[in-house]
């Protein structure tokens, strides 16, 4: 697992880490998730995985949480894992294994795309999981087609702006005007917002004039063991008084 942060870029406060998998190929060496995980996508391979990312960040949530630490990490959950029947079930026993961890440290991410194919289905098993204490955001939004029906319907913290968006919103009036128009929808449906892919401190410092304080992105760090994190942690003190 590497972990990417996200931050406050008008206080620097640090929220917490998206996890992310890696897989060191033998031969390939370092490979990203979509190198590999299309290829199990849809199956009982990706479900083993899934299970194994929960428990790997529980682990660290747990280490975290002796040393008082107040970090989140959120997880992207695969469709097929989380429309499983008894999914809210096996998360319990999950976290009934860790029992010094909070659940609200953990954030699980879906795909907003995968949310549409059957909202009333995942909305009952995202509020399931939320009286465990987790909570959720909602991923790639802007990419599925969405509705004021189906985000009031979806009870999602957070908003994440598609990177897609963010990459170009400096130079693409059309995807500036997405940006802009889906931080006013997070703010009217009381919901946090954050932007993926800030690539650039410009990115960061535009976000900001137009009301995104919440971003990650390679601007702030590339995703990194979690032996990193700490050297980052006092590093980032410095660096985000650039944006």
């Amino acid at each position: 697992m590497y972990y990417q942060p996200k931050v406050n870029l008008k206080n620097g406060e640090v929220l917490g880490f998206e996890a992310l998998i890696r897989w060191q190929h033998p031969e390939k060496g370092l490979l990203t998730p979509a190198d590999f995980l299309p290829i199990i996508e849809d199956s009982d391979c990706m479900i083993d995985v899934s299970d194994w990312v929960i428990e790997t960040v529980l682990k660290l949530l747990n280490q975290w949480q002796k040393k008082d630490s107040k970090l989140t990490i959120s997880i992207n959950i695969a469709p097929c894992h989380l429309i499983q029947h008894d999914f809210a079930s096996h998360l319990q026993q999950h976290l009934a294994r860790y029992p010094r961890v909070s659940p609200e440290y953990l954030e699980l991410e879906i795909l907003e795309t995968a949310a549409l194919d059957d909202v009333i289905r995942v909305s009952k098993i995202m509020e399931a999981c939320m009286k465990l204490g987790v909570n959720f955001s909602l991923d790639d939004f802007g990419t599925g087609y969405s509705s004021l029906t189906y985000l009031r319907n979806l009870p999602a913290k957070t908003l994440k702006i598609d990177q897609t968006f963010i990459r170009d919103m400096l130079i693409d009036p059309e995807d500036m005007a997405i940006v802009i128009g889906t931080i006013a929808l997070a703010k009217a449906f009381n919901r946090d917002v954050i932007a993926e892919g800030v690539e650039t401190i410009e990115h960061g410092r535009e976000l900001l004039k137009i009301g995104c304080e919440l971003a990650q992105g390679y601007s702030i760090a590339k995703p990194m063991p979690p032996e990193k994190i700490n050297d980052w942690l006092q590093q980032w003190d410095t660096d985000f008084k650039m944006f």
